[in-house]
């Protein structure tokens, strides 16, 4: 772990060296992948507001809440799953009371768009080997990323989990799981509703129930170190109504009682 964080503490090192001189204030965003296109957008509405500069580093929420423990220079965490934000809550990572449920979403099961028949009733009467065929389900990896680990949940409610255990392709965050379905390597992947709303190349075959898997939460939380005004004003900014425009549009539900609604 002492390693880990000294290379973290080289990588910032190098990463002020090596930016130019500039006034604007940077915060660092940890958020999972499924949250890319809203976020960017929030961000660049963010600087366009502030003195700042907003970066981001998606990834799956796993892989991201274990460099935080590892000393990631991070200053918001933006899981996909509130048991990683647990786990940093354990390591004393994030700030104690910091933590809110910002936003939910859905899972839905997704095909490339030029499949005009793929309509699917997701039940136990779903033949779905004969509708993968030679090929195989995308999902997220189901150990580590919180998309995988609603689809299993949803695959073995409905008691299809059996049939697709050996017919999957397991990718590293839910975002390559879509990837694979745009580009027709999989006829079928599971993924968040928001993902599907950004992709020109797949449709929505069908929404799992939500009683099928555990409820899709995001918590935000403040990182565990030095923590600027800046960094605490975006913390704000992200609860509040512009931004909570920008995560409906995208087809998020806004969980908080943001900041400046009535």
């Amino acid at each position: 772990m002492k390693r880990q964080r000294q290379f973290w503490v080289m990588i910032l090192m190098l990463f002020c060296i090596s930016s130019p001189v500039s006034a604007k204030e940077r915060v660092l965003v940890f958020a999972a992948s499924s949250m890319t296109n809203a976020l960017m957008d929030i961000g660049r509405q963010f600087d366009r507001q502030h003195d700042s500069e907003i970066v981001f580093s998606f990834a799956s929420s796993s892989a991201l809440a274990r460099q935080i423990a590892y000393g990631a220079p991070a200053d918001l965490y933006l899981s996909a799953n509130q048991e990683w934000m647990d786990y940093l809550a354990g390591k004393q990572a994030v700030v104690a009371d910091s933590t809110v449920v910002l936003l939910s979403n859905q899972l839905v099961l997704v095909s490339p768009k030029v499949n005009s028949s793929a309509a699917v009733t997701l039940n136990s009467d779903w033949d779905l080997v004969a509708a993968i065929g030679d090929s195989r389900l995308a999902i997220a990896d189901p150990d580590h990323v919180p998309a995988g680990r609603y689809a299993k949940q949803s695959l073995e409610h409905l008691g299809l989990w059996n049939k697709a255990s050996s017919h999957l392709a397991q990718s590293a965050n839910v975002r390559a799981a879509l990837a694979l379905v745009e580009r027709g390597e999989s006829p079928y992947g599971i993924v968040y509703q928001t993902d599907a709303k950004v992709s020109d190349n797949v449709r929505v075959a069908a929404t799992f129930p939500p009683d099928s898997h555990s409820p899709i939460l995001y918590p935000l939380a403040l990182v565990k170190r030095d923590t600027s005004e800046m960094t605490l004003t975006f913390y704000r900014y992200l609860q509040g109504p512009e931004a909570a425009k920008v995560f409906r549009h995208y087809g998020f539900e806004v969980k908080t009682h943001s900041v400046g609604e009535e």
